[in-house]
């Protein structure tokens, strides 16, 4: 079957490439760890086309991307929408690369331009737009290295918010004192005791967080805990604080949660013991089905 399109989502350490007929159904797909930083070096058109070559694609197959690539250390720039904003207008301002023999465009980023709570996203607009295709309204929370916390009317943006919860848990963990508290590469779940008795403890006084971490050291040192609680017990802390903030920002209401299995089995008992109503969603079926919109608006064809 000839593909209607190649769909990208270009992330800054990851690379997602999929062929697609016109209905979304996938007949290729090629990934790697050559996202923007590793591309930026290569070169974006040759990674795309090694790419493009080993799945066969034809010469003239039109390209969509979504990501980092269109950040301004990117391939090329595509500028932020200024929410609130449509979901299904980002293709007005989607950006074609010059100088590239096959048409490729790269949808752009959403910000909230505002002083007192400025914020952007890049890549995760596209999974919103497969969300809210289905879904219009609610909220949505898109958990990472930095988490998204968004608001959804009628298929606009209407707010966002960003937790550097992934990040700061991976700083203060090789960084802060607290790296002789946790084990390198620790794997726990949302039944791990100490990580569900650190998120009760934050979602409950969230304004003393930054006093919930030092006792992660102290309470190794006195014997309390052993180096097996420390990175739930982080984790339990950050992500507790989080979702405290969220419902605050925004009330306990239905909320989408869209990460990967494991961020997905952490958040949603959290989010539920802190009042919300979760659906899960795969994000990666969520980024494709923005990305087959986009293509298809971006190409049309007639009586459609």
């Amino acid at each position: 079957m000839t593909p209607f399109c190649a769909l990208i989502d270009w992330g800054t350490s990851s690379f997602r490439l999929w062929l697609v007929d016109r209905q979304g159904t996938v007949l290729a797909e090629s990934r790697s760890d050559e996202g923007m930083m590793q591309s930026s070096q290569t070169g974006f058109a040759s990674v795309l086309e090694n790419h493009m070559g080993k799945l066969g694609a034809p010469a003239g197959l039109p390209v969509v991307i979504s990501g980092m690539a269109g950040a301004r250390q990117g391939w090329v720039e595509a500028p932020y929408v200024d929410i609130p904003a449509p979901l299904d207008g980002l293709t007005a301002l989607a950006v074609r690369v010059p100088h590239e023999p096959r048409d490729v465009h790269i949808l752009p980023g959403m910000a909230q331009n505002r002083a007192d709570a400025a914020d952007v996203m890049r890549g995760e607009e596209t999974q919103l737009a497969g969300i809210a295709a289905t879904q219009p309204d609610g909220l949505v929370c898109m958990p990472g290295t930095h988490c998204k916390w968004v608001s959804l009317e009628g298929g606009h943006v209407t707010g966002m918010s960003s937790f550097m919860t992934g990040e700061i848990f991976a700083v203060v963990g090789q960084h802060s004192i607290l790296k002789h508290a946790l084990e390198p590469q620790a794997r726990f779940d949302a039944d791990h005791p100490t990580f569900r008795a650190a998120a009760s403890r934050a979602l409950a006084q969230p304004a003393q967080a930054m006093a919930m971490l030092f006792p992660i050291r102290a309470g190794q040192l006195l014997g309390f805990e052993g180096r097996d609680d420390g990175a739930p017990h982080l984790s339990g802390v950050l992500i507790g604080a989080e979702i405290a903030a969220a419902r605050e920002l925004y009330g306990a209401g239905r909320a989408a949660l869209v990460a990967s299995q494991r961020l997905n089995a952490l958040y949603k008992p959290v989010m539920e013991e802190a009042g919300f109503s979760v659906d899960l969603i795969d994000g990666e079926e969520a980024v494709r089905a923005g990305l087959v919109a986009a293509a298809r608006q971006l190409h049309p064809v007639s009586g459609e």
